[in-house]
């Protein structure tokens, strides 16, 4: 079910007011992960304006809604091989007399082209969530993850260990900028993200257990695909998944983790053609996934070839270095940071295998954690009923007074 939140046009109400970068020599003689590089307010939203906003893309009136502002940021970061890059995401802030902000990290589920970015869009998930936690009175930074927005290079989708990386720096950068605008941000985070953002969370979640400077309070995953090779994978090539979002899921990850990990010698060893000459120029971060699963065909059989589709089932090598080293995030968080999972019975994009899954190994560990189903729905369904729940248990944990 290849489908994005509504795209709308944005508010010409918004106002584009450039903070004080970071000047480049001063970014050159600080290469730390991290170091805010630049930001730039790129919209001023009042009240009655985000509920406009968010009404648009289908959300109930929020009482009391505050006003809200939307920062662009550059920062230092790394890539997959640990080498020093530059990544980019968003921080809104909420319009509050309050000095001192509980904080709230989105992040997001599957995109493939890097201009529907939270730190880039105008509209979309990767606009509308942040700023649904913000409006409540939260702080809420959403990383681009690598290679999307302005960030450099092609995305690694899936990848752990950076859809961690870049969203612990961005959140100690969103803490220099906050300085910036004389507000501090609590150093304990409390996390959530949706489909492969669930993923990210729960990655997200054990970085910040390991982290000097920041902690995490709260962990809220939904839809997320938590175990490729006993879940999702199963049900992407026997049919449990919808065809033609098996076939685009199945062509983003293999692409970009062979760029990471060798997983083929060559495309025609993964992909049948024609399919073998066109599937990584169709990934290259300038197309949209409904353009992309449009030039794809309408399952996995046809996608791949016979010898790869038996791979999938009994991984060997490279790709089962790959999926093992990324299929962890369940099994890295330690006890202390509560977890509540939210997935969909009906779900034909991530199944809910993953998060049963999820909650098998964190209970295995000892960690306060709960699965709540939230009906037989599909996969966006899923999310806009998990996340009152979400912002609910979120403003339980941080003591701020619901809308």
């Amino acid at each position: 079910m290849i489908k994005n939140f509504p795209r709308i046009a944005a508010l010409t109400c918004a106002a584009l007011v450039a903070t004080a970068p970071v000047t480049a020599a001063a970014a050159a003689a600080v290469p730390v992960r991290g170091a805010l590089m630049k930001a730039e307010r790129v919209v001023r939203m009042t009240g009655g304006e985000v509920n406009a906003f968010l009404g648009k893309a289908g959300f109930p009136s929020i009482e009391n809604a505050k006003g809200v502002d939307v920062y662009s940021v550059t920062y230092r970061t790394v890539d997959v091989k640990g080498r020093p890059t530059t990544a980019t995401g968003s921080l809104v802030l909420p319009q509050t007399s309050a000095h001192e902000l509980p904080v709230v990290s989105y992040s997001h589920g599957t995109m493939a082209d890097r201009r529907e970015a939270p730190s880039v869009t105008s509209t979309g998930e990767g606009r509308y969530l942040p700023v649904y936690f913000a409006t409540h009175g939260f702080a809420a930074a959403a990383a681009d993850y690598l290679g999307l927005g302005e960030g450099p290079g092609a995305h690694p989708y899936m990848h752990t260990a950076t859809e961690a990386g870049a969203s612990v720096d961005l959140l100690k950068a969103a803490r220099r900028l906050a300085r910036q605008q004389q507000v501090t941000l609590d150093k304990r985070i409390m996390v959530t993200g949706f489909s492969q953002g669930g993923h990210a969370a729960m990655a997200l979640g054990a970085a910040l257990q390991k982290d000097t400077d920041l902690d995490v309070s709260a962990i809220a995953p939904i839809s997320g695909p938590f175990d490729v090779e006993h879940a999702e994978f199963p049900a992407a090539v026997d049919g449990r998944l919808d065809g033609r979002s098996a076939a685009f899921y199945l062509a983003y990850w293999l692409t970009s983790m062979d760029r990471v990990y060798d997983i083929y010698q060559k495309t025609s060893e993964a992909f049948r053609p024609p399919y073998d000459a066109k599937v990584t120029g169709l990934l290259d971060g300038s197309r949209d996934l409904e353009t992309i699963a449009a030039a794809l065909p309408s399952t996995p059989d046809e996608l791949l070839t016979p010898a790869y589709l038996g791979k999938l089932g009994k991984p060997t090598g490279q790709l089962l270095k790959a999926i093992r080293e990324n299929d962890t995030t369940c099994r890295d968080l330690r006890a202390g940071a509560p977890v509540r999972l939210f997935a969909a019975a009906g779900d034909r994009d991530v199944v809910l295998a993953n998060s049963a899954s999820c909650l098998k190994d964190l209970r295995a560990r000892h960690v306060d954690a709960t699965l709540t189903e939230v009906g037989d729905v599909n996969h966006f369904t899923s999310l806009r009923l998990s996340l009152p729940k979400v912002l609910a248990w979120f403003q339980q944990r941080s003591g701020t007074a619901a809308g």
